[in-house]
């Protein structure tokens, strides 16, 4: 052996070395010539991914919890908790403050109002406010408003009672 240059293989060791590298091509595969194993795993079948093909990146979480909860139903009462909370908005701030949504109940949103005036005044703006209502919230489902004023006080009292205006010894 030389120093500094490289050693000179002998014929048997050339063809022991030249017969590996040729097992190697037919066990692991010829870049130009595959084996029947490396050809199947080579087609794609569908369905099948890849770790770099198309939809294998990370979702925003934006758009995984728009996806669950469409996937889930729960869009309308999601947005009809919305609608309900941004009340304010919808019928304006003087408005909100005389007046609060008080459930909805099959596309009936019901309003509670302060006052009987206040009531009447939101009935004459029902229009505007579905209206704002569909165009802000589509999926909240809601088709009608009911404008309740303050209850007068009940003076039925039990499973039982006697029709009229009140108690029988106060109103005499």
């Amino acid at each position: 052996m030389r120093h500094g240059g490289a050693r000179r293989m002998s014929a048997d060791e050339e063809s022991e070395s030249r017969l590996v590298f040729e097992r190697f091509r037919r066990v692991f595969g010829d870049g130009q010539s595959r084996s029947s194993d490396a050809r199947k795993r080579a087609t794609k079948e569908p369905g099948s991914s890849s770790a770099f093909g198309a939809g294998r990146d990370a979702h925003g979480l934006g758009d995984v919890l728009d996806s669950l909860t469409s996937r889930m139903g729960w869009d309308s009462p999601l947005a009809q908790s919305e609608m309900m909370a941004s009340w304010a908005e919808i019928a304006g701030e003087e408005t909100a403050e005389h007046s609060h949504p008080a459930g909805i109940e099959e596309g009936t949103l019901t309003v509670k109002c302060d006052s009987t005036a206040w009531a009447t005044q939101l009935r004459l703006m029902r229009v505007q406010i579905l209206t704002h209502i569909a165009v802000r919230y589509p999926d909240a489902g809601i088709v009608t408003i009911r404008f309740e004023g303050p209850g007068a006080p009940s003076w039925k009292r039990g499973p039982k009672s006697v029709p009229g205006r009140g108690p029988r010894d106060t109103y005499g």
